[in-house]
């Protein structure tokens, strides 16, 4: 157990007490640098790897030019000898521990007493801010979110540049002490939901936060297993969550993520896409329903089809087309259920496969596999067909986590229709309905299937259709708050 640090105003004691805290002995990246300044001394903390060099190096030959302290505190000091534009004063322990493990530089002085000053003059490792694969445009701006929080909230102030922006810091996590910011408009966000969130993440108790926004997102969600529905919105894309700020959204960046969550969530936001806004009206809203549509079928068009199957009486005569010749060697729904799992497969096969193989390798295996399958009689080929186009469709959007949701409930829809018939699919369709009108994301004033439940058809309008936005509209805070 790490005891928490405690300066007093003897500066060899201090220097003894920063040692024994963070073990410089022993760390050999934590740095402990000792200058002379005339008759006095300052000694500085620093871990390597996340000081910025150059500016450091200039810091240090200022200072060793310098006569001496004068006996000036801490606080004077900064203000006549410190040039650094990032630099403050403090005594408390808390803060030098988290300062110096996040980066910063810690300076003591033979005068200072029991205040040091911390130096922000740190850097991160970071890759550079290129376009999602995850959220590819086909027009529009090429960069996106990295894993350093201070890089993605610039990208965010970038584009809008209005003092109404708000990023409030906290550090969550007993351990980790991982940098998570709460980042709003005050003049469009709905303020007491913003309230809510800051308790919501203060009141955090977890030893720290391994996978980034992920283990973030579970500890602010209240747990409901059995709702495959995400609770949460994420975006890569700094344009995607500027335009979100502007409506009223309220975004967290969670540092070591390069994923930024939206609040509040409904479900017709994940059928929203950046390229919508890239292309004319007509053109925005025609992707936007067709997105819709196929979204539908992806998650309805296989249990229906094994419903006509089951009963050939209750099918139209314009659709007898789809009645297969033959039924294979295994039961339909045992091929169905078959093909859902070898998808997967091959999906987690070409992740780890070397990126030069990858392609050719999954689409040769699915041919390969589908092929055989058919040809020794273990699949029919509309099940193939079919498979197919539900596989493909569930990437017409681009969360994962939704499309998962949607593969698990056309399971069980296909389950429940083999097993009740009709009945077990007006059930299992009633049971979706169920889970979406009752799924809790964090709690908030708008539902997960506004703007459909409550009715707000204006609102419902602008999510289906892409509609011109009028020049000089402005969100209110009033229409953030539904």
């Amino acid at each position: 157990m790490v005891s928490e640090l405690r300066l007093s105003e003897d500066y060899r004691e201090n220097v003894k007490r920063m040692d024994e805290t963070f073990s410089v002995e022993n760390n050999f990246d934590l740095i402990k640098k000792v200058i002379s300044v005339g008759p006095d001394e300052l000694t500085l903390y620093y871990i390597d790897g996340f000081v910025k060099d150059g500016s450091m190096t200039k810091i240090l030959i200022y200072l060793l030019g310098l006569d001496g302290l004068q006996k000036k505190t801490a606080d004077e000091f900064m203000r006549r000898h410190m040039p650094y534009v990032e630099a403050e004063v403090t005594r408390d322990g808390e803060a030098i521990t988290r300062s110096l493990l996040s980066g910063a530089t810690v300076m003591l002085g033979s005068t200072f007493g029991s205040e040091v000053m911390i130096i922000d003059a740190r850097t991160y490792p970071a890759r550079d801010t290129a376009e999602p694969e995850g959220d590819l445009v086909m027009r529009g701006a090429r960069d996106g979110f990295v894993e350093t929080m201070i890089f993605n909230t610039a990208l965010i102030r970038r584009r809008i540049r209005h003092p109404a922006l708000t990023m409030q810091y906290l550090a969550v996590g007993t351990a980790s002490r991982t940098d998570v910011c709460i980042c709003y408009m005050k003049d469009r966000a709905d303020l007491d939901y913003v309230e809510k969130l800051k308790n919501k993440l203060n009141s955090i108790v977890t030893d720290a936060l391994p996978m980034g926004q992920e283990s973030l997102m579970e500890s602010l969600v209240r747990r409901q297993w059995y709702n495959p529905f995400p609770k949460v919105r994420t975006t890569e894309r700094p344009d995607t969550a500027a335009a979100q700020l502007l409506e009223g959204s309220v975004l967290i960046v969670c540092d070591n993520s390069p994923q930024v969550m939206v609040l509040p969530t409904s479900m017709f936001d994940f059928l929203q896409e950046t390229n919508d806004y890239y292309f004319p009206p007509l053109t925005g809203s025609y992707i936007r329903i067709t997105r819709q549509i196929i979204f539908w079928l992806a998650l309805f068009f296989t249990p229906f089809w094994y419903l006509m199957v089951k009963n050939p009486g209750i099918v139209p005569g314009f659709l007898s087309f789809m009645q297969p010749e033959e039924t294979g060697k295994i039961p339909i729904i045992a091929q169905l259920l078959l093909v859902e799992f070898l998808i997967d497969g091959l999906r987690m096969a070409s992740l780890n496969t070397p990126n030069m193989l990858s392609n050719s390798l999954s689409v040769v295996g699915g041919l390969i596999l589908g092929d055989f399958a058919v040809d020794i009689g273990w699949l029919i080929p509309e099940v193939i067909l079919y498979m197919a186009f539900v596989a493909i469709a569930n990437f017409t959007q681009r969360s994962y986590e939704l499309g998962y949701a949607v593969k698990f409930l056309r399971i069980a829809l296909l389950i429940l229709t083999a097993l009740f018939d009709i009945w077990g699919f007006v059930g299992g369709v009633a049971l979706i309905l169920l889970l979406l009108a009752t799924n809790r994301g964090i709690d908030g004033k708008r539902g997960y299937l506004y703007p459909l439940f409550p009715l707000n058809l204006k609102a419902l309008g602008t999510l289906l259709l892409r509609t011109k936005k009028p020049q000089g509209s402005r969100p209110t805070r009033a229409r953030s708050q539904h």
